[in-house]
């Protein structure tokens, strides 16, 4: 059998990268710099970062470039940037995602912006991505919010199985920086690949073929609807260049739109 199976290659895609990722007096400036190359932006609602000026600001610059903006959603741990996992009873957890999700449409409506998607963070993210009850129970918070929002969750079966079981749009999100076991969980104890050449391989590969290669040696289909790029590597803002070169972003809502005949 032949490794790479004849697949439709991927003609949409958004990308996304976080924003407001900083406190008070620690800022993070550099964040800004991909804005040029994304197509949304995911912005911290004040819990694993974002003070309510950087979180502003970081709006009006969204708002600035014309990008799809989402509340960016975490533990409500500061101190440890909301990389550590908390154990939440489902209702506590329904609170704080609905308490983050509506701080900012409040900035939003205050600045004649939408929320369009919400994105989990950290501790928050890995565990969407491997508990089918936790994605469940923030999907059932997003909806609460807004029958509109799109669950910005990890690619994979888990993701693809809470939209199903809760009826809410979602957008598989890929890393390209992670690794990926054959079900499509990330391989957390391995390190983020920043090698820019491998990285853009696997992009192109992603593109023609909708697989990427595995921790198995082999590859798995993936129905990617976004692509995540950190700005926390020194490589990030020549990497998401260099994808640009192979294709142009669009938000996932206006993909959406494309497919149902809303727009051109």
């Amino acid at each position: 059998m032949q490794e790479v199976l004849e697949r439709k290659s991927i003609k949409n895609i958004d990308f996304n990268c976080d924003l407001a990722q900083a406190y008070g007096m620690f800022k993070n400036n550099s964040e800004f710099e991909l804005l040029d190359y994304v197509s949304s932006v995911n912005v911290s609602c004040g819990f694993h970062a974002g003070d309510p000026l950087t979180i502003k600001d970081a709006m009006l610059k969204a708002k600035e470039k014309n990008l799809a903006i989402g509340a960016h959603i975490g533990f409500n741990d500061i101190q440890g940037f909301g990389y550590r996992p908390v154990d939440l009873k489902e209702d506590e957890l329904e609170s704080l995602v609905v308490y983050q999700v509506g701080a900012l449409m409040s900035f939003a409506k205050a600045y004649g912006l939408n929320i369009e998607h919400v994105r989990p963070h950290g501790a928050m993210y890995k565990m969407a991505g491997e508990d089918f009850t936790f994605s469940c129970a923030i999907a059932r918070a997003i909806k609460k919010c807004s029958d509109w929002l799109v669950y910005y969750a990890p690619v994979g079966d888990v993701t693809a199985k809470t939209a199903d079981y809760i009826g809410i749009q979602v957008a598989q999100e890929l890393c390209l920086e992670k690794t990926y076991n054959p079900d499509l969980t990330v391989d957390y104890s391995k390190d983020d690949n920043t090698n820019n050449f491998e990285l853009v391989k696997r992009f192109q590969h992603l593109l023609h073929t909708s697989q990427i290669r595995t921790t198995s040696g082999g590859v798995s289909f993936v129905d990617v609807d976004t692509i995540h790029f950190s700005n926390k590597y020194k490589n990030s803002i020549e990497l998401i260049k260099q994808v640009r070169e192979y294709i142009t972003p669009t938000p996932v809502n206006y993909n959406n739109a494309k497919v149902s005949g809303w727009v051109d």
